[in-house]
């Protein structure tokens, strides 16, 4: 038993990982290890021969099971060692920091809007936002005594005492943008511009800058029934909502003829506006099929070419989807006010996904 305990010991002394310990083990105190084979010949022995074996066994087995357990939780230790030294780190260095950012509610229908529209085919453009009074009014057959041409409706640019270049204003829209893609794109076409704009306005429902995203199609065969799908489905999209009706009120814009205002089905219970049921109406946005001087100005054919036009506030949609109540805070820059209504910045609005998650 003395040779048994001293080769063991030794062997499991000299173990250098888990899995030599295993087999140490199964051919020591295995069920077919040789202290168990030395166990079973006790049944051989004389009654007083056991009375010295049998305990002498014993407490072999228990010591080669005390070294086994030692040298396991050993090699554990020094594995963990080696573990902590390649995966240092100081744990006295501050903890980092949650990014607290969040997205501008303006940022985040710009982006919802675009997904909607990028599902039916159409595409981003974007324009200079100071820009000539010709893209601004004159191509969009606004003409020269029209009321938003006044100075106190439109930011007009400075201009030194003799200086002839056209006038320039701070856009009042972003249809200059629709006339710009027309000559650089022709037809057809489907776009929106989305962008800041700016009127000289001022409470709690305008302010001199904001955000206006416009749309334009133009093909061959493009007609009002085109414009009214179009609509519906950005609504019910944008509202998520599975059904919604449209009323079109017959309006005046110099750059659409017919032209029609738009208002959506609501209700306001409880101050919360619901889209698509009760018997209210809310107006949300004006469209039209595009004027053929509009088509002229824009370098395109009207006798082969027509299309629609629809514009409508981002941050007026915005207000109505999330309840905002004050036009106003959206450029305060008010830290609070961003934290309560702004958008967790890794969640990129998607049809599929959701927009507001």
């Amino acid at each position: 038993m003395d040779d048994l305990k001293q080769r063991y010991l030794g062997q499991i002394a000299e173990a250098g990982d888990e899995a030599a310990l295993e087999s140490i083990r199964l051919a020591a105190v295995g069920k077919k290890g040789e202290v168990a084979l030395k166990m079973r010949e006790l049944g051989k022995m004389t009654p007083e021969e056991r009375q010295v074996a049998g305990p002498a066994l014993n407490a072999l087995k228990d010591e080669i099971n005390s070294a086994l357990a030692a040298k396991k939780a050993a090699l554990v230790d020094a594995a963990l060692d080696a573990r902590l030294r390649e995966e240092w780190l100081d744990v006295t260095l501050h903890a980092r920091s949650r990014p607290r950012g969040t997205i501008h509610p303006i940022s985040q229908v710009t982006e919802e809007v675009t997904a909607i529209f990028a599902e039916m085919g159409f595409s981003v453009a974007e324009g200079p936002r100071i820009d000539t009074d010709w893209y601004n009014f004159d191509a969009l057959n606004i003409p020269g005594h029209h009321p938003a041409r006044a100075e106190m409706d439109t930011f007009y640019m400075h201009r030194a005492e003799g200086d002839n270049r056209p006038p320039h204003v701070l856009r009042t829209h972003t249809s200059p943008v629709q006339i710009r893609a027309m000559e650089t794109m022709g037809a057809p076409m489907r776009i929106i511009c989305p962008g800041g704009v700016y009127r000289a306005d001022y409470d709690q429902t305008h302010t001199p800058m904001f955000h206006q995203v416009e749309g334009l199609a133009i093909d061959t065969d493009i007609s009002m029934a085109n414009l009214k799908w179009v609509l519906e489905e950005f609504v019910k999209a944008f509202f998520e909502v599975d059904g919604v009706d449209l009323r079109f009120r017959a309006s005046h814009f110099p750059f659409t003829e017919p032209s029609a205002e738009v208002d959506i089905r609501c209700s306001w219970e409880g101050g919360t506006l619901k889209v698509g049921e009760g018997d209210d109406w809310l107006e949300i946005l004006g469209s039209g099929m595009v004027h053929p001087k509009v088509l002229k100005a824009g370098g395109i054919d009207p006798d082969s070419w027509q299309g629609f036009a629809f514009g409508m506030g981002i941050d007026r949609i915005a207000m109505l989807k999330y309840g905002i109540p004050d036009l106003r805070a959206f450029f305060d820059s008010d830290l609070r006010w961003l934290r309560h209504y702004g958008f967790a910045s890794l969640d990129q609005p998607t049809l599929h996904g959701g927009l507001s998650r």
